[in-house]
């Protein structure tokens, strides 16, 4: 069966420079690698044709010879026999990261092998007070996790032995085998990629070189912390192999409910209710706020469902900015008892009023049936 160009394969001009040439054999080793692909063998022919279109190619050399003579001066050249590995010695570069991932890195890079990695991270869910909220608090935490066996310094190993290398991969946490013409490098299953055994097992942590613990850690919440905001404690995730970091601590903060102010950011938003004569006539009343009552002035005739805003009354900023406000909505407040003399006084007050026929509410003026928060965001936005 004739063979293609080698331009054509990777689909370059003849021209073409190395960096066009290694961008355009990536896509393709990407695309028709047989570890996404596999099974199919449409692929894998594919994913060979262009490795030994790029092995070509690539050499400055062989591509003089293939240049002039096309596929017939390779053939006549004494190194034609095998595809050079050398030309892969770059692979991971090529494959911009992944070479790691389908085996290359190693398989054509001289046995480069991951070191221990990072420790996993780990997650707390506290619930605090809207008051802890408001002010900060500080409290401590029992986190488990997997500490360091002080018992075998964490090699896994039991007192008097050591790790031994892996007589399968021969330390490389890998295994080599041949792939058609390719050398493909795949994780060691007896070491899991380790490069090294443990015969004797530590009988504290059963060799896996870590132990579970309770740790307690003192965390400061911040003032003005909302749910959903977490704090990352730097060092204080589960522990990494041997030589590498532990991962970090993410506190996710859930904050309850308060009674009557409702929070929006660093914004609270209230309703309280304020007797009919001091919104007829006009007065002072005090209103509750974070910190203590607050006395504000309600003008003559004042309608229900009027908005007044207390600015800086609000939540503090988590960063220690400017604080949010309050909002207050007055409504009339309904007595739930009279004496006899308020209800004559009331009654006194009804025959002095002006008889007047009632008229609906246009719909789009009601606003009871809509939520509170977004009543207040209409006026104050």
């Amino acid at each position: 069966m004739s063979k293609r160009d080698y331009y054509e394969v990777l689909q370059v001009a003849q021209g073409a420079d190395e960096p066009n040439i290694k961008s355009a054999y990536r896509k393709l080793a990407l695309k028709y690698h047989p570890d996404r692909n596999p099974g199919d063998h449409a692929a894998e022919d594919k994913f060979k044709e262009a490795a030994e279109a790029y092995s070509v190619l690539a050499d400055p050399q062989k591509r003089g010879i293939y240049d002039r003579f096309g596929h017939a001066g390779l053939d006549a050249s004494p190194n034609s026999s095998n595809i050079d590995p050398t030309v892969f010695s770059g692979f991971d570069d090529i494959l911009g990261g992944l070479g790691d991932i389908f085996g290359f890195g190693d398989a054509f890079g001289g046995g480069r092998r991951r070191g221990p990695q990072r420790g996993a991270d780990l997650r707390y869910d506290l619930e605090i007070s809207f008051d802890d909220a408001v002010a900060g608090t500080e409290t401590t935490l029992q986190i488990p996790r997997d500490e360091t066996c002080e018992h075998c310094n964490g090699s896994g190993a039991a007192s008097g032995s050591q790790p031994e290398t892996c007589p399968k991969c021969k330390g490389r946490g890998q295994i080599h085998y041949q792939q058609g013409f390719l050398t493909v490098a795949r994780t060691c299953g007896h070491c899991r990629g380790a490069g090294r055994v443990i015969t004797k097992p530590c009988q504290v942590c059963q060799g896996r070189g870590q132990t579970s613990r309770e740790r307690k850690l003192t965390v400061k919440i911040p003032a003005g912390i909302d749910t959903g905001q977490r704090l990352r404690i730097s060092g204080e995730g589960e522990f990494g192999g041997q030589g590498a970091p532990p991962g970090d601590l993410y506190v996710v903060v859930h904050v309850n409910e308060h009674p009557f102010f409702i929070r929006e950011g660093d914004n609270l938003y209230c309703e309280v209710p304020v007797d009919y004569p001091t919104m007829v006539l006009g007065g002072n009343i005090e209103v509750p706020t974070l910190n203590g009552d607050a006395e504000i002035t309600i003008p003559r005739a004042t309608k229900s469902g009027t908005r007044f805003r207390l600015r800086g009354k609000g939540m503090p900023e988590v960063n220690g900015g400017k604080p949010g406000d309050l909002f207050l909505a007055v409504q009339i407040g309904t007595p739930d008892k009279l004496t006899k003399e308020q209800r004559a006084l009331i009654e006194k007050l009804s025959k002095t009023m002006v008889k007047q026929k009632v008229e609906p509410i246009a719909k789009e003026n009601l606003g009871s049936d809509r939520p509170f928060i977004d009543r207040v965001k209409d006026i104050f936005g």
